[in-house]
C-alpha cells in the first residue's frame, strides 16, 4: 500500500477544491483549508522549523495554537526550530511557548538525532512539516525518518505534511550512496539530487531501512504541484530553512557546491552568497574560470571575497561566483567535479581534504560521506579526466525513476 493511499484511508480529505487549479498548496495549506480536521482531538508532537509556513507566511505552530489544537511537544531539527544555528552547531533549548516542551533533535551526540521513548509520552500523533531542498546531504529528511521510526516504536501514528521539491522533480544529479557510507548527510541509496519531495523520500527511506509498511506515515500531499515545477513557479513564499540556504538560487547550486564542505576551500559560508561562490586565499579566480571552461547553463564570474566566519574567516579569498543563466541545463554536480579538478591541478598547495569529524563521523572523510563513496575523491587525486568522473558518478535517471516509482505521489 502506498503512503498516499494509506493517508486517504486514515485521514480522508474533502474532494472539493476551494482554490484555483493553478495555485499550489502545501500539505499545511491543505490542512488549513480543511479546518485542520484530521488533527482535532489529537495530542500532537510537532517536528517543524521556521520555514514551516502556509501561503500567508503563518508558522505552523502559531496556526495550531490559534486553532485550539493540543500541542504537547515540539521537536526542532538541525539549525533549531527558528533556524538560527549554523551547520553542525549543537542546538539547545528553544524559546518556549507557554506550556509546550521544546526538544532539540540536534545536540552534541549522534543519539540526540532521534527522539527518546519518553518524548512520546502523552502523544498520539507526530506531525512533521519541514522544507527540504532536494539534495541528499540536507539533513531534514533524515530527522523526519528518525522521528517516524521512533514514533512507530512507541506506538504513535505519524503524519507528514508534504512540500514541493524546490528544484522540481524531473532532473537528478550524482551517484547513489554506496553501502558503508551512510551518515546523517545520507541514510539510503539515492542520488545527490533526487527529485523527490519530503514525503516521498521519507517513505522510500523508511521502507529501505526495514520499516514495516503498516507503520508508514500518513501523508497530506501537495495539491496542484507537478514535477516540472520549480519552487518559484508555485506561488509559494520562500522562507530560509537554514541560515545558509537564503534563496532558491542557493538551493539550485547546492547539489554540487556542498561538496566543497568536504575540502579546505571556502564554500562561501560567512558571506551573503553561500554555496554560490567558492575559493581560497591564493587562488586566481580568472585562471580558475578559464581552467574550468564553459559551463552549460551558468557563467562563472571571478571575484574576491572575505568570509566573516568559518573557513578562512577574515582572509581575502580568490574564486568564482556561479551565476545560473539556464537552470534547466545547469548541473552543479558536474561543475564542481571540474572545479575541484582544476584547483588540484593549479593550486595543490592551496587545497586539502577536510579531516575533522563531520556530522558525528570521524573514521570516514567528510568528502566521501558527501559523495557517497571514496571513488570520486580517489579519481580526483589520481588526475582522472573530469568528464570520465562525471560519467562514472552519474546514476542513470531511468533506473532511479524505476527504483523510486512506488513512492512517487505526483506526475
Amino acid at each position: 500500500m502506498s503512503a498516499h493511499s494509506r493517508f486517504n484511508r486514515v485521514f480522508p480529505r474533502e474532494a472539493s477544491m476551494k482554490t484555483r487549479k493553478s495555485q499550489v498548496l502545501t500539505g499545511l495549506d491543505v490542512l488549513v483549508r480543511d479546518d485542520l480536521a484530521p488533527l482535532r482531538g489529537r495530542s500532537i508532537a510537532l517536528l517543524a522549523h521556521a520555514a514551516s509556513v502556509d501561503r500567508d507566511l503563518r508558522n505552523i505552530l502559531d496556526i495550531f495554537l490559534e486553532n485550539g489544537l493540543r500541542v504537547v511537544r515540539v521537536f526542532g531539527p538541525e539549525h533549531g526550530f527558528w533556524a538560527v544555528a549554523q551547520d553542525m552547531e549543537p542546538v539547545g533549548a528553544h524559546p518556549a511557548y507557554a506550556g509546550i516542551e521544546f526538544v532539540s533533535l540536534y545536540g552534541t551526540t549522534e543519539e540526540s538525532l532521534t527522539p527518546r521513548p519518553e518524548h512520546f509520552e502523552g502523544v498520539d500523533l507526530l506531525v512533521c512539516d519541514l522544507l527540504d531542498v532536494g539534495s541528499r546531504y540536507y539533513t531534514f529528511v533524515n530527522s523526519v525518518v528518525f522521528a517516524v521510526e521512533a514514533a512507530a516504536r512507541a506506538g504513535v501514528e505519524s503524519l507528514v505534511l508534504d512540500r514541493p521539491n524546490p528544484l522540481g522533480g524531473v532532473h537528478i544529479e550524482g551517484p547513489l550512496l554506496e553501502p558503508g557510507y551512510g551518515s546523517f548527510v545520507g541514510l539510503v541509496p539515492v542520488p545527490v539530487r533526487h527529485g523527490l519531495t519530503l514525503a516521498e523520500l521519507v517513505c522510500f527511506a523508511f521502507v529501505h531501512r526495514g520499516g514495516n509498511p503498516v507503520n508508514l506515515p500518513g501523508i497530506v500531499p501537495c495539491e496542484g504541484w507537478k514535477r516540472a515545477l520549480w519552487w518559484d513557479q508555485t506561488g509559494l513564499p520562500w522562507v530560509p530553512p537554514s541560515p545558509n540556504m537564503p534563496t532558491l538560487d542557493t538551493a539550485t547550486v547546492y547539489p554540487g557546491a556542498c561538496l566543497i564542505e568536504g575540502t579546505t576551500l571556502s564554500e562561501g559560508r560567512g558571506t551573503t552568497r553561500p554555496f554560490e561562490l567558492f575559493g581560497a586565499p591564493g587562488i586566481d579566480g580568472a585562471k580558475l574560470a578559464e581552467a574550468i571552461g564553459p559551463v552549460p547553463g551558468a557563467i562563472l564570474r571571478p571575484l574576491l571575497f572575505k568570509p566573516t566566519f568559518q573557513k578562512h574567516s577574515g582572509l581575502v579569498c580568490g574564486g568564482v561566483q556561479i551565476h545560473v543563466t539556464d537552470r534547466a541545463h545547469f548541473r552543479s554536480w558536474n561543475l564542481m567535479i571540474h572545479a575541484i579538478s582544476a584547483i588540484l591541478n593549479l593550486w595543490p598547495d592551496r587545497f586539502g581534504w577536510r579531516t575533522d569529524a563531520y556530522e558525528f563521523v570521524r573514521e570516514i572523510p567528510a568528502f566521501d560521506l558527501l559523495a557517497g563513496s571514496d571513488r570520486l575523491r580517489a579519481g580526483l587525486e589520481h588526475g582522472v579526466d573530469p568528464a570520465e568522473l562525471i560519467a562514472e558518478q552519474t546514476f542513470p535517471a531511468e533506473l532511479w525513476r524505476e527504483m523510486s516509482e512506488p513512492f512517487r505521489l505526483y506526475e
